[in-house]
């Protein structure tokens, strides 16, 4: 199966970037997508063969979250225990043998200003998917919006304080891992080092400026099955460009 993922950072604004031709092109069996910035019923496009389940937040034009699947699922369910759907954060499908998650985690802000909110929202979503995975095998992708290595982004040193790069952040993601779940791409690529997200600003993604802050992460005992883990670079649209895994 082809799973991909894209924090498109405006649904109806990355349409008219592209977003279409990479959807067709690349032929996912699930394609998630994060910060989609709209209601369902604003939209006037479709996608023929797919399954579609929008989390839209309640504020209008901010956050939200969308998946497609050409497979119907068991059953979807939104949030956590009912939180965090007034941001419309995350998404949750169900099938036979898997379940499928996808997550736009909260922004710390600047001056962190939402940092405990943030750290709130990790326990509770590590929480629900440990308690997920004692039913079956998670694949969990989307922006989680923290560089977990030196590595993951491109000037470390001078981004120690910033969001997406303190401790607390860091911290939280290796608790994630070390309850038996794996970063995909690094598994496969430790050395490598490829970026997801480029700042609008002082031409970063022209100079490589970035931060991977998208990911696919996968139950441990899926990782037999893990064929490849992609970043699509090349693919613009956003600030933000399509992340992938193939799994058999």
């Amino acid at each position: 199966m082809k799973f991909v993922s894209w924090n498109v950072n405006g649904l109806r604004a990355c349409m008219k970037k592209g977003f279409k031709n990479f959807f067709n092109q690349i032929k996912a069996d699930i394609f998630a997508i994060q910060e989609t910035k709209m209601q369902e019923e604003q939209k006037e496009f479709d996608f023929p063969g797919y399954y579609e389940y929008w989390n839209s937040a309640d504020k209008k034009g901010y956050s939200g979250t969308l998946t497609y699947t050409k497979e119907k699922p068991l059953n979807v369910f939104y949030g956590v225990d009912g939180k965090y759907n007034d941001e419309g954060r995350i998404i949750t499908l169900e099938y036979e043998s898997f379940y499928f998650v996808t997550a736009y985690v909260p922004n710390s802000q600047r001056e962190l200003a939402r940092l405990d909110y943030r750290m709130e929202f990790e326990d509770d979503f590590r929480n629900y998917l440990k308690k997920l995975d004692t039913i079956k095998p998670i694949v969990m992708c989307g922006d989680l919006n923290v560089a977990h290595q030196e590595i993951d982004l491109k000037n470390p040193k001078s981004n120690e304080r910033n969001a997406g790069y303190t401790i607390e952040e860091r911290t939280k993601f290796q608790s994630l891992l070390d309850t038996d779940f794996t970063d995909t791409f690094r598994y496969l690529y430790p050395d490598e080092v490829k970026y997801s997200w480029w700042s609008y600003m002082f031409k970063a993604r022209e100079k490589n400026v970035g931060w991977r802050l998208d990911y696919f992460i996968i139950s441990n005992r899926l990782k037999k099955h893990l064929k490849n883990s992609y970043i699509f670079t090349d693919i613009l649209g956003s600030d933000h460009c399509p992340i992938g895994i193939d799994i058999f």
